[in-house]
């Protein structure tokens, strides 16, 4: 073979794989570079921002336009009922609508009893104060049912915030106490991630509504009902990061 052929070098050969860039470190860190990783968490409680209750309305004909048309009175009454407490309700909404015959045997064959009908409506409202007067009448009114309230949080609450801040502090306080504990001090933050945030999991977790107080009402309550004494209950926001760290050598 010529000397043409011959690989040439310059500098002084290194074993493979062991060139690095300067400012490259390994995936789990070096002795020069270690590094450290720690989970953040944060614990708040805080006061529910709204309340949600929901509303079953029912009607039930000898007929399917009979049970209609009550139907619709009753929905009337309960929506201008909401309506009429104003700001206080910061949202109504009517979810399903029903109407089902029922039936029963007769000799060989089937015929229709009744007719059943049922509207779901839910109502969100802000100011607490309004919310005991308003379930009270609501479970006043005939064949009208009231679940809740479900109390929860706003999605841009700023208690949400306050708790990632809180993680995020936490992280780094027990990563300096890792730091501190080898004789060594952080250097830099290399990755700062929400938990499951690689595997698209949940990131950020508060005690969801549903959990929380809940209450039923049959129809027909005594006349006159006193207005209900409501305690709203105290939420809880739950955050978590994942944080990796580079530190100095440590004093061993």
């Amino acid at each position: 073979m010529s000397d043409d052929a011959t690989p040439q070098t310059h500098g002084t050969s290194e074993p493979y794989g062991t060139h690095q860039s300067s400012g490259a470190h390994q995936p789990y860190g070096t002795p020069d570079v270690p590094r450290v990783a720690v989970r953040g968490e944060a614990r708040i409680e805080v006061d529910p921002e709204i309340a949600r209750v929901g509303i079953t309305v029912s009607a039930r004909g000898g007929d399917r336009r009979g049970a209609l048309e009550d139907l619709t009175r009753r929905n009337n009454a309960v929506l201008d009922l909401v309506k009429s407490y104003g700001d206080a309700v910061e949202k109504l909404e009517t979810g399903a609508f029903s109407i089902t015959p029922e039936l029963t045997r007769q000799g060989r064959g089937e015929r229709v009893r009744a007719y059943h009908g049922r509207v779901l409506i839910t109502a969100e409202l802000a100011d607490f104060t309004a919310l005991g007067e308003l379930t009270t009448r609501l479970a006043d009114l005939d064949l009208t049912r009231v679940d809740g309230p479900w109390w929860a949080l706003r999605p841009d609450s700023p208690a949400h915030g306050q708790a990632r801040r809180q993680a995020v502090l936490e992280a780094v306080k027990r990563a300096r106490e890792y730091a501190e504990a080898l004789g060594a001090r952080l250097a830099a933050l290399v990755e700062l991630a929400d938990l499951g945030a690689e595997d698209a999991g949940p990131r950020l977790m508060a005690a969801p509504a549903g959990a929380m107080r809940s209450m039923g009402y049959g129809a027909a309550p005594e006349e006159h009902a006193p207005a209900l004494d409501l305690e709203p209950q105290r939420q809880t926001v739950f955050a978590q990061v994942n944080a990796r760290f580079t530190m100095t050598p440590p004093q061993l």
